[in-house]
């Protein structure tokens, strides 16, 4: 009788699981979820890379130019301004003042990170009497999402670059692995600010408000995705209208390298909106 009953018992691994559950009431996320996206593609983005900086688009010919628009550049989870430099460097040639976000490692709270550049881009706007044009990369463009809802009146647009801005998140275990070692508080030297309900659909933080529930802004919005991305569901980086959207074929780091992603970049950041 004592074997049939331990039979119908949970094996220790699903006990574990329900006391780090009682023991964490953030451990499971409604709004992130794991993708079984083919990470292994994220190593083509070097040769991605050489390909731009070959390219007579990275010299600034056939593209698009600018008339001295401020554009902030935002790098993506993980990133930081040095990664972003061949876009604000390529940005500058073009025509515009392209400005680096300040952010050395992009592990801190994401709402205390929307406010910085919020004074960011408030400054900028009061400096140039401009409205400022967004560009961020993946965690980046989610935060230039959030900055848009506090100040839609000095921003021109918001292009997002493999942000996964939709309601659930999807990436890659690795990815959000990486996510819940900061949040934990192993990181000491990065993820410092980071509290249990970071970034998660839990925290009721503007951030997360913004990205789950977005006020209507007369701003116009673009997404550059790529169906082929690594670490995030393409589905989760598309605006709703089709017209915004513009599907590369690259690897999700490579995004921010991709001469088609600069050309696409040329053609929004100069597209005439009402």
């Amino acid at each position: 009788m004592q074997n049939s009953v331990n039979m119908y018992e949970p094996p220790d691994s699903v006990l574990q699981e329900q006391l780090d559950d009682e023991a964490n009431p953030f451990a499971h996320d409604p709004s992130v979820e794991f993708t079984a996206t083919p990470i292994w593609r994220e190593s083509i983005w070097p040769a991605e890379f050489v390909r731009l900086l070959c390219s007579p688009v990275f010299a600034g010919r056939g593209v698009e130019h600018g008339k001295g628009q401020p554009v902030l550049v935002i790098p993506g989870f993980l990133a930081n301004d040095l990664l972003m430099l061949p876009m604000r460097q390529w940005l500058i040639r073009i025509g515009y003042k392209a400005h680096g976000a300040h952010i050395h490692w992009n592990t801190d709270c994401p709402n205390n990170t929307a406010r910085r550049l919020t004074s960011k881009v408030i400054a900028l706007h009061k400096q140039t009497g401009q409205k400022v044009h967004l560009v961020g990369h993946s965690l980046g463009g989610m935060l230039a999402k959030s900055i848009v809802q506090r100040v839609p009146e000095m921003i021109d647009r918001v292009i997002t670059v493999g942000s996964p801005f939709q309601d659930t998140v999807k990436a890659h275990p690795s990815v959000v692995g990486v996510w819940d070692y900061l949040i934990s508080g192993k990181g000491e030297l990065v993820g410092r600010n980071l509290h249990p309900s970071c970034g998660s659909g839990h925290c009721m933080c503007d951030f997360v408000h913004h990205l789950l529930s977005p006020e209507p802004v007369d701003v116009p919005q673009f997404a550059i995705y790529s169906r082929k991305d690594g670490v995030v569901d393409w589905h989760s980086c598309v605006e709703d209208d089709p017209e915004m959207n513009t599907e590369l074929t690259s690897s999700h780091i490579g995004l921010a390298f991709h001469v088609d992603a600069y050309k696409a970049l040329a053609r929004r950041l100069a597209q005439t909106v009402d």
